[in-house]
């Protein structure tokens, strides 16, 4: 088949999103996906938690092991830069339901940053309009759900939505400018913080009173959940402008990033307040910044920097989210019209709609969602994880000969290595381990599972598996006989 024909076929399959991202807009969206409100509302638990730090040893042994999975993510994207990601590795690997369930525990992932950044940003506006939120509707889990609170979180939800239905171009520039502040004001802190703080008020080192072990667990089970991001670059592969070796060194670049930034943040924040302080503060790190330059104005500043990271994760996950969505329905693991791109946008509109949906339904919960989110959300994560560990192994005895632009050294030793991390992140989430999902954390994940496991179903009895791989294949020769961009 010629080239011309392959290319053919492609523009009629997943091809019909355009190439526009260039190198800055791929490292603004996995690095501002990975950094968003979360360690402006958590940073003080984690140090409470662990200890200053056993909190930044929690995030360096995360880090390391989400840096090796990262790797067969590397790898694996510049080998087969398709739409979907996780979805087509693990298809080529594992095989047709492995691959739902590997893209759909990782959409889950993505839904609950969104739909947890529905519910952050009216939590932020109580620290910039303190008694905003009036109109009680009901209590959740002793939490009162105020129906101003709620407002902010919807119109949020749809403003987003709005982006990013419209184009990936609008959503990458505003994912550039937000980053921009997020870094300014980080490195103010940062340095700030080294010069001016106190390493005394850094005591304990490690909470003991739960265990050493306990304390710095109970912190790793958000360390996936944090780094989620850096995977979604694969999901938008076929809209990168990059050579495809390119997208594999930008990914580990932007994971290795947000391994420092997280441990600065920690570190800084022990070094301004002291455990008292850390007690009564309700937001750490914006109260850290405060007392670097001893003024009101740096707290603030800092709190619209975790405004800043709630757009840039926000965005980022609208963007990853609708385009494993629309991979699925592409290939009929879900319903068609979940596959569908606007004519004049190029976008996943109506996985767009889907995802936007659902954040909008978050804020009705209330902040006890937040937590919620986290540990669920996380567990989907460390399975997709797992799946493309197990595929990039697979893959590098089935496919020997494939052409790797970005080539993994030792690479059976970093596959069986990434497996196991992925294992163990995984064992944080079951029953028996400190750390493990609550009741109603089980039944977030399990309703999640229920819903499109009936999607995969009707799917594949009606498309039947036949035609994924007519897809499938489609897709793979198409792209792969489209020249590397120089």
């Amino acid at each position: 088949m010629s080239i011309a024909m392959n290319r053919t076929k492609a523009s009629q399959g997943a091809s019909e999103l355009t190439r526009v991202l260039a190198r800055k807009d791929v490292l603004a969206l996995a690095f501002g996906a990975m950094v968003g409100w979360g360690w402006i509302v958590m940073t003080g638990n984690w140090i409470q938690s662990a200890g200053s730090m056993g909190a930044i040893l929690a995030f360096l042994i995360g880090g390391v092991a989400i840096v090796l999975v990262g790797l067969t993510y590397a790898e694996l994207a510049s080998a087969m830069p398709q739409v979907g990601g996780e979805h087509v590795y693990s298809y080529h690997a594992l095989g047709h339901f492995a691959s739902f369930l590997c893209t759909w525990t990782i959409v889950l992932g993505y839904m609950s940053v969104v739909s947890f950044e529905a519910v952050a940003l009216p939590t932020v506006f109580e620290n910039l309009f303190p008694g905003y939120a009036v109109g009680h509707l009901w209590t959740i889990a002793g939490w009162d759900v105020k129906a101003t609170w709620v407002a902010v979180g919807v119109i949020g939800s749809v403003i987003m939505m709005a982006i990013n239905y419209i184009g990936i171009r609008t959503a990458a520039l505003v994912q550039k400018l937000v980053t921009v502040l997020i870094l300014v004001v980080g490195v103010m802190f940062i340095t700030g913080a080294l010069f001016t703080g106190e390493t005394v008020h850094m005591e304990p080192l490690f909470n003991v009173e739960s265990g050493l072990v306990g304390g710095i667990m109970t912190v790793m089970i958000m360390v996936p959940f944090m780094f989620v991001g850096f995977d979604v670059i694969p999901q938008a592969a076929e809209e990168i402008n990059l050579p495809f070796r390119d997208i594999g060194k930008v990914l580990m670049i932007s994971v290795i990033l947000a391994v420092f930034w997280y441990a600065l943040i920690i570190l800084g924040t022990s070094l301004m307040l002291d455990p008292q302080a850390l007690e009564a503060s309700t937001l750490a790190v914006p109260d850290a910044m405060q007392a670097v330059f001893s003024a009101p104005w740096a707290g603030k500043l800092m709190v619209l920097a975790g405004i800043a990271g709630i757009i840039t994760s926000w965005n980022a996950f609208y963007i990853g989210g609708s385009r494993a969505v629309y991979a699925l329905a592409h290939a009929g693991m879900l319903p068609a019209f979940l596959g569908k791109l606007h004519p004049r946008y190029k976008t996943p509109s109506n996985a767009v709609i889907m995802i936007g949906a659902v954040s909008c339904l978050a804020p009705f919960f209330g902040r006890p969602m937040l937590v919620w989110l986290v540990d669920a959300g996380g567990l989907g994560i460390v399975i997709a994880y797992l799946f493309v560990a197990l595929s990039f192994l697979v893959m590098r005895h089935k496919r020997a000969d494939m052409p790797r632009p970005f080539k993994v050294r030792y690479g059976k030793a970093v596959g069986i290595v990434a497996v196991l991390l992925s294992l163990g992140m995984v064992s944080l989430y079951l029953p028996g381990s400190p750390s493990a999902l609550l009741p109603i954390e089980w039944v977030v994940f399990g309703a999640w599972m229920l819903l499109g496991l009936g999607m995969y179903l009707w799917s594949r009895r009606r498309y039947g598996v036949a035609y994924s791989d007519r897809m499938m294949a489609r897709e793979l020769s198409g792209d792969s006989a489209v020249k590397d961009i120089e």
